[in-house]
């Protein structure tokens, strides 16, 4: 019984915590971005599957997602006007990952005979024969404006209607966790370790007698599945569905949440999917550099750290394994270096939103706002106070980072020689 809850352990805080959060974040703009963060945490999970756990990049998973929001609009709103009977709401994200399972089963089909760059390409493809198709078959897609539904059709079990968002939060909640679950449980299955092969070396699960078209195909939709379902939990959180959510743009953040969280690691697209959704949440409403600050991200990400946050705390495993108070060496050390990346980053970020402002057109006046401080574009003292900032903190990554190195060097030093007494 005790091993039972230690290995069912993270499961138990993970249900926890979604119960908790709303209670701690109770305004309607809190409980409405995590409900999108858990939308996203499926939704990057399933292109993880795809990605990190199969080996295949997609630009256009988003039209399995956009599919299954698509189609349980169209159910809402035929519900609504009583010419279908009546389908639990609670239930109805099956609906759409039937939906993703359905076209992912076709498209999958004939996009998995190709691995490498030619599938990478046939999805793009897709996407973008997707893309036209919204503007296209209008009855269906309705164009630019999208379709709207409502979801407050008739009262479920107890009472719950889901009508306030809260009640819409915990739905998203729930299916969160039963889809984290179920995705973590294929993982270990034969199959998600023939997927790894397929992955790594698909010459080699070929020749002692595996399909690696028909282990790619049914990835590929597994993962179009649970993108549809993240969809059908999009469509019932806002009541609505446009073309935007099944286009290249949605394709390429959830390749951004995917990479920048950790491919490959199971925590990584959760990690990547929560702090993407944040960004785009509140970030934007702060800055109209943001998608410069996350492009930068991205490529800080694919150069230095390619395995992703989950990645790099992943690395320290055999550290906490092997002697927990390791770690403690490496505090100080990671604390300097992080204030320097903040100093550097601090100077950076002034001085393009200082650019940004001054090349508005909409832009009132020469004086703007940085960090809560009053600063006068038209004079060059201004450039250069953010500058000096700027360069002081790269002169300080400089010295910094290279302790870093030489701390983690000693600290993997000491446990190799514990490993091997």
């Amino acid at each position: 019984m005790i091993r039972l809850l230690k290995k069912n352990s993270v499961w138990l805080l993970a249900g926890v915590a979604i119960l908790v959060l709303p209670l701690v974040f109770s305004s309607g703009f809190s409980i409405s971005l995590m409900g999108l963060m858990g939308i996203m945490i499926i939704f990057a999970l399933a292109y993880n599957m795809l990605l990190g756990q199969g080996g295949m990049l997609s630009f256009g998973h988003a039209v399995y997602y956009g599919l299954g929001g698509y189609f349980t609009i169209h159910f809402l709103q035929q519900m609504e006007s009583g010419s279908i009977g009546y389908f639990p709401i609670s239930l109805l994200p099956l609906f759409g990952g039937l939906v993703g399972l359905f076209f992912g089963v076709l498209i999958g089909f004939v996009s998995t005979r190709r691995a490498g760059t030619i599938f990478a390409l046939i999805s793009l493809g897709f996407v973008e024969m997707m893309t036209a198709l919204t503007f296209v078959m209008i009855t269906f897609f309705n164009g630019e404006e999208g379709i709207q539904g409502n979801r407050f059709i008739g009262p479920e079990p107890f009472g719950i209607t889901f009508g306030p968002d809260i009640q819409v939060y915990y739905l998203i909640g729930a299916w969160c966790l039963i889809a984290m679950i179920a995705m973590y449980a294929i993982t270990k299955t034969p199959f998600g370790r023939m997927s790894n092969a397929v992955r790594d070396n698909p010459e080699r699960a070929q020749f002692i007698g595996y399909n690696t078209q028909r282990v790619r195909w049914l990835a590929f939709s597994l993962s179009s599945f649970f993108a549809g379902l993240a969809g059908a939990l999009f469509a019932l959180h806002f009541e609505h569905v446009g073309f935007e959510a099944a286009g290249l743009a949605l394709s390429g953040d959830i390749l951004f949440m995917t990479f920048f969280g950790g491919m490959g690691h199971f925590l990584g697209p959760i990690v990547g999917a929560i702090l993407f959704t944040f960004l785009n949440g509140v970030l934007s409403d702060f800055s109209l550099a943001w998608h410069l600050y996350l492009g930068v991200i991205f490529v800080l990400t694919v150069m230095l750290a390619p395995t992703g946050i989950a990645g790099l705390i992943l690395r320290h495993e055999p550290v906490w394994k092997t002697d927990y108070r390791l770690l403690g060496k490496m505090a100080l050390p990671y604390l300097n270096a992080l204030v320097a990346l903040l100093i550097t980053a601090g100077g950076i970020i002034a001085l393009t939103e200082m650019l940004y402002f001054a090349s508005d057109d909409y832009s009132l006046g020469t004086i703007t706002r940085i960090y809560g401080i009053k600063v006068e574009l038209a004079g060059f003292l201004s450039w250069l106070s953010f500058g000096i900032i700027a360069l002081i903190g790269t002169g300080l990554c400089k010295v910094t980072f290279p302790i870093v190195t030489r701390n983690w060097n000693d600290v993997m030093d000491t446990v190799k020689e514990r490993m091997l007494r």
